[in-house]
């Protein structure tokens, strides 16, 4: 189950990064996504 959280989080924030942000940035900011789909599917303990 945290697998597809990360996963559909992650796909979600990074295709939302892709049409708002500028194509470096978008790039850039990939990183803390993954970091914040990691916090929300593995630590945050709402989908345990």
């Amino acid at each position: 189950m945290e697998r597809k959280i990360f996963w559909l989080s992650f796909t979600v924030l990074g295709i939302l990064a892709d049409v708002v942000l500028p194509l470096w940035w978008a790039i850039i900011a990939t990183i803390p996504i993954c970091f914040l789909s990691w916090w929300v599917a593995y630590r945050s303990g709402w989908f345990e």
